[in-house]
């Protein structure tokens, strides 16, 4: 038998699959596509996470829209981060081309344009639907983790929740929070003292820095309501596709705080609110995470800590998580090891420090006979890649050149009109686009700071008329009566004797 012929058998053999399963393209070896040697991923493993990691204009972006295009096909919503923009085109079926149709004839897949059901959201004021989360759905943990604060500053951070909790004070957006740490070091000093102990105005006024840095970054216009219910992420439209959720992150490239943020939350809210899974036959939401190294190259040590924990335990939850970035280098190793799915699009080697790279991530794919890893990295093509799955019985599959299958549906972004009116024909956009800032603790402590000084007001003047009336009535008790003055002086005394004695 020839090595061709032995290393056919050894991908279909290692990629059978009984349950449902994407067909993500054809395997290669030394260069040649070897039609029908299909590299499959089945189903029931997709929620053991992935990576998605190339040199750029290596087809990374084509791979993302691969699979979001079959998850839906097979029924499966996804949540994709667009921090470029240029997936929006999902929403309308792709023009075809010749250059398409040699693609996957070489495959042996049929092409068939499609387009599929899309959703558009945003965290600031672009189009779409309006994602949004209150202070209190972070809770103390998070919100000190994101702030990446000190076990004093967190004690603190738990005790404005506390204080909220027993007081019924609604933590909704940023300025509420604001608010109640500047009520505890301000009007309010001497009761939380009384109740919870002293807190440091120093410790206060860090936390303060660090919520305006998230200000400034966008963070007022995410906090608050209404908050976006994430089982909106998982619907299915009348054929039984699942919608795609584009999130438009373009103007937010360089606000990785806020990214951070809003990324740890959400997976934070899908862990709480989905039931447990099982062994599950397919997942219930994918998401993917484009410019995944925005995450993690200011992420804080408690930070990654968080994600690291979340990244392991929300796939019970029937959740696969997938990063997407130049080098898989960029993804921490705690994470990258929990990773079942890699699609390793071509790598540069320009200079030592590239070179060494790719040696690290050749080591990070299972051993094969058929490949010199390292060599493969740099010679792949554009829409080519090497794959390392897992079968569904969790055990790695044999490792692939693949030959892409095309997206079938347009790779190229939607016209100005085509997303204005996907936008407006969106039922979710009208849920959430009223802001709504129903009175919480800025407005019942800005009420009680108003009655608390026009009291004090009140009480000053009250004080000040006793200190008025005090002052004139001891002018008044030394001031003698002209009359009294008359009679009481010495002339007329002296004038009342003498009467006195012509009559006596």
């Amino acid at each position: 038998m020839s090595k061709t012929e032995t290393f056919f058998n050894h991908i279909n053999t290692g990629y059978t699959t009984k349950g449902d399963f994407i067909t993500l393209g054809s395997a290669m070896l030394e260069g040649e596509t070897l039609t029908n040697a299909f590299v499959k991923l089945p189903l029931k493993t997709l929620n053991r996470h992935g990576l998605i990691a190339g040199a750029t204009g290596t087809g990374k972006t084509k791979s993302l829209q691969v699979l979001a295009e079959n998850l839906s096909e097979k029924g499966i919503p996804v949540l994709l981060m667009d921090m470029k923009g240029d997936l929006s085109g999902l929403a309308q079926p792709s023009p075809g081309h010749a250059k398409i149709d040699e693609r996957h004839a070489k495959i042996g897949l049929p092409f068939n344009a499609s387009k599929f059901p899309v959703e558009i959201l945003t965290l600031s004021e672009q189009g779409g639907v309006r994602m949004r989360a209150t202070v209190s759905e972070f809770g103390p943990v998070l919100l000190s983790r994101i702030l990446d604060l000190t076990d004093t500053q967190s004690g603190i951070v738990s005790v404005v929740f506390k204080y909220c909790d027993d007081h019924q004070l609604g933590l909704l957006d940023l300025k509420d929070f604001k608010k109640v740490l500047q009520f505890a070091t301000g009007d309010g000093r001497e009761e939380f003292q009384e109740e919870y102990g002293r807190i440091s105005t120093a410790s206060t006024g860090a936390i303060l820095r660090k919520i305006i840095e998230i200000e400034q970054q966008g963070g007022d216009l995410f906090f608050g309501e209404k908050s976006f219910d994430v089982n909106d992420l998982t619907r299915v439209d009348n054929t039984g596709k699942g919608y795609i959720n584009i999130l438009r992150l373009t103007d937010i490239q360089d606000k990785p705080k806020l990214f951070s943020t809003f990324m740890l939350s959400l997976l934070a809210e899908i862990y709480e609110t989905f039931p447990e899974q099982g062994d599950a036959d397919q997942p219930e939401l994918v998401l993917f995470i484009d410019e995944a190294h925005l995450i993690f190259k200011n992420a804080s040590k408690a930070l990654l800590e968080q994600l690291e924990s979340i990244v392991k335990l929300i796939r019970s939850k029937g959740i696969g998580l997938y990063f997407v970035t130049q080098n898989p280098t960029d993804v921490p190793e705690g994470i990258l090891s929990q990773l079942g799915l890699k699609i390793q699009h071509a790598l540069r080697a320009f200079t030592a420090k590239d070179r060494k790279a790719i040696k690290l991530t050749a080591q990070n794919y299972p051993e094969t006979d058929f490949y010199d890893t390292t060599e493969v990295l740099t010679s792949l093509g554009i829409g080519e890649a090497l794959v390392s799955a897992l079968d569904e019985k969790g055990r790695p599959t044999p490792l692939a050149a693949t030959l892409l299958r095309a997206p079938m549906s347009r790779m190229d972004v939607l016209s100005d009109n085509e997303l204005s009116n996907l936008i407006d024909n969106s039922s979710l956009v009208k849920k959430y686009e009223k802001e709504i800032d129903r009175e919480s603790a800025y407005e019942i402590l800005e009420e009680k700071i108003k009655a608390s000084e026009k009291e004090k007001a009140q009480e000053e003047a009250r004080e000040e008329k006793e200190k008025n009336n005090r002052r004139n009535s001891s002018r008044r008790s030394t001031r003698q009566n002209p009359l009294v003055k008359v009679l009481t002086s010495a002339t007329f005394i002296r004038s009342a004797l003498g009467i006195l004695k012509k009559f006596l």
